[in-house]
């Protein structure tokens, strides 16, 4: 118990030292890329005189080293305050807030859709294993997992919206749509998400089927799996009841791990499919030099990250109590 405890605290405070490494890095980096906000405003505004954009980096705090700009980072971060996007005249925090929603809607339907469907392949290969069914879903598995994203996304594009034109190409919802109530509204978005969920999932549901199928042949020839058919239990049930319970701990890793895959999954996709989420967002930060919107979804993914590593640990430590004695 003391073990677990320890264990647990340990790795808590971690997430102070883990996060204030990830901001000296996200600001570093930001700050090596050549140019900024003010370039991009005065380029696209035309005929900006070098006066003016000198007024203006000395507004927003532009003009002064590299360390003090890092210092006020800091301390605003310490006020709960991701700073000012220069591009979209507003708050970093209240743009993330604005573009979560959309994002959550696509990851989790891609992550659940991912997670149902691989692991269920991945028993079926397991089950099954040397036989027609077994290669034929390992081939799936291996092509979903080596074909980048962005092609996949097209590749549906071109059959589903122009080919058939079953859905729509791009974005949350039908511009200017009237919906009557909220069910068709969320029937539009439904449509809209088919394609770009489905996309996301491919990838992480390839990764589902390999973990699961290793797994589970790695449990398959244990005694206990013997002694429970000896039983006389049913397949199934050996399967739920013992097997798919000791091949678990991979598959929750691999979902705690895939969080940051979704980010940046999301990044491609989102961008594909004009989907108003913070890959989109972050695109477009990049593209217009937004420092503080950068940092700000950099900072936001990261967190996620270590929180998620975090829920995962812990749920490792609740399932085999003797991983927190160990690691403590």
């Amino acid at each position: 118990m003391h073990g677990r405890i320890g264990y647990i605290g340990w790795r808590l405070f971690q997430i102070l030292p883990t996060t204030f490494i990830i901001v000296i890095l996200a600001f570093v980096l930001m700050k090596l890329a050549p140019g900024d906000v003010i370039d991009v405003v005065a380029g696209e505004s035309g005929g900006a005189t070098p006066e003016y954009m000198a007024q203006m980096r000395h507004l927003y705090g532009l003009d002064i080293p590299v360390w003090q700009q890092f210092i006020h980072y800091i301390v605003s971060l310490a006020h709960f305050d991701l700073g000012y996007s220069f591009r979209e005249n507003m708050p970093v925090s209240e743009l993330i807030v604005s573009r979560l929603p959309a994002t959550i809607t696509l990851s989790l339907t891609a992550i659940i859709f991912a997670l149902m469907v691989g692991v269920l392949l991945g028993m079926i290969a397991a089950r099954y294993r040397g036989s027609a069914l077994d290669g034929l879903i390992s081939v799936f598995s291996t092509i979903g997992f080596a074909t980048p994203l962005f092609w996949i996304g097209l590749l549906l594009i071109v059959l589903f919206s122009i080919q058939l034109r079953w859905l729509p190409v791009s974005g949350l919802s039908t511009v200017g749509a009237d919906y009557a109530n909220t069910f068709q509204y969320l029937l539009d978005v439904g449509r809209h998400l088919i394609l770009p969920a489905l996309s996301l999932s491919l990838f992480f549901l390839s990764m589902y089927v390999r973990i699961t199928r290793s797994s589970m042949l790695e449990v398959y020839g244990l005694d206990f799996v013997r002694t429970a058919r000896a039983k006389g239990l049913r397949e199934w049930q050996v399967i739920f009841g013992h097997i798919m319970r000791n091949a678990a701990l991979p598959i929750i890793t691999i979902t705690g791990l895939e969080i940051g895959g979704l980010l940046s999954g999301s990044v491609v996709i989102e961008t594909v499919f004009g989907w108003p989420g913070i890959g989109r967002l972050a695109y477009d930060a990049v593209f217009s030099r937004d420092l503080n919107l950068l940092l700000g979804i950099f900072l936001f993914s990261s967190l996620l990250v270590v929180l998620m590593n975090l829920a995962v640990d812990l749920l490792y430590v609740a399932l085999d109590p003797r991983i927190g004695r160990r690691r403590s």
